[in-house]
């Protein structure tokens, strides 16, 4: 296959605001962290290799991945079974699995990857009959496989996050609005039967739901009857709130500090927005919240001139990964969802995340070099 790769096409501002995001992110784990050297020589390690394989990656073939999509499936699909069969526990849950002289990994990371690129050859691949009842039905057995690994981990959030991916990529590839309307339809009905199964007491027949996530849903419902459940989220919008608008300053020790009074935990992964809301400020905020958004929008103008389907599809894909936990992580911090331990894109701590992340960027840079005229 002819590579025609045109490197004045290689979109540097798309890797220079994600590393922005990315070096802004190790100073606000450095404080969350309380400065732990190991904490944060990891992240800053593990920043320079994604990087690196980023940079790799941009200059791999995307069209070659995708040929290989079924294969990436069939491994994916591996993953999460080991996960489940040998995964490490922590809180109840076998997400990570522990590698000689890697050690931890969290395979649903990688696994996002694998699915958007698999899921690019199987759009590209039906075009012609991308709404056919057949191809949709199978499209969503294919998925479902995958989800229904995640969701036994137990891992609801990542589900839901798999979901709107895979949904957002389905829609992208051209399917029929009829489909579209009753897939939102389904789904506002389902959302509003489990909301009323908890005002009811209903909620204990909710077959996929754990003990734990029933508590986190009903805190959020109920937060002074289940003050406990809901204390963390609470003890979040305390130190966003104490922010006001220049923020405390990063490292802040101040007595009226939430992190520094140990409010918080998590601080480094889960509500690593409380940090960036109390030191950094409305302020900070803003100007973070615009290098998302300038992220999302020259990924979908990378989108909308690619040369290919797939190509359209894989970046569709990386946009809504992106953005969806993005916000996911945000309405979490600030109390607009409950509880469901999502972490923020280039922020949080963790290796597996950031590398993931970076790989996703690099097919981006991939397919923006390949654009049509």
């Amino acid at each position: 296959m002819k590579f025609d790769y045109d490197i004045k096409l290689y979109n540097f501002i798309l890797l220079l605001l994600a590393i922005g995001l990315n070096v802004c992110g190790v100073f606000v784990v450095n404080s969350a962290s309380n400065m732990d050297e190991g904490i944060v020589s990891r992240q800053i390690m593990g920043t320079m290799v994604s990087i690196c394989v980023c940079i790799v990656v941009a200059f791999i073939d995307h069209r070659r991945l995708i040929k290989h999509g079924r294969l990436l499936y069939g491994i994916s699909v591996i993953l999460l079974l080991a996960v489940l069969a040998w995964g490490a526990a922590h809180g109840g849950a076998s997400r990570w699995i522990v590698l000689p002289v890697i050690g931890q990994i969290q395979p649903t990371e990688f696994i996002k990857v694998a699915m958007i690129i698999f899921f690019a050859w199987y759009f590209e691949k039906y075009e012609e009959s991308i709404s056919d009842p057949r191809t949709v039905v199978r499209a969503v057995i294919l998925f479902g496989i995958m989800a229904l690994l995640i969701l036994l981990e137990p891992n609801l959030s990542t589900t839901i996050i798999f979901t709107v991916i895979f949904a957002i990529m389905y829609y992208a590839s051209g399917l029929s609005y009829k489909w579209i309307g009753g897939v939102l339809g389904g789904m506002t009905a389902l959302i509003v039967l489990i909301f009323y199964s908890f005002s009811t007491g209903l909620y204990e027949k909710i077959p996929f739901l754990t003990d734990y996530q029933k508590l986190r849903i009903l805190g959020f419902l109920y937060p002074e009857q289940y003050s406990d459940t809901y204390a963390q989220q609470a003890s979040s919008i305390t130190a966003i709130a104490s922010g006001g608008f220049f923020g405390k300053g990063l490292y802040n020790t101040d007595i009226s500090s939430v992190k520094a009074g140990d409010f918080l935990i998590e601080e480094d992964t889960d509500f690593i927005f409380a940090i960036i809301g109390e030191e950094l400020g409305f302020r900070g905020s803003v100007l973070i919240f615009l290098g998302y958004i300038l992220i999302l929008m020259i990924i979908l103008y990378i989108a909308g001139r690619a040369r290919d389907l797939g190509g359209r599809i894989i970046c569709v894909g990386v946009a809504a990964w992106i953005g969806f936990q993005t916000f996911t992580n945000v309405a979490v911090a600030t109390g607009l969802f409950p509880n469901t331990g999502v972490t923020l894109p280039f922020f949080s701590r963790g290796i597996s995340s950031l590398l993931a992340l970076y790989i996703g960027l690099g097919l981006v840079l991939n397919v923006g070099m390949q654009r049509k005229p």
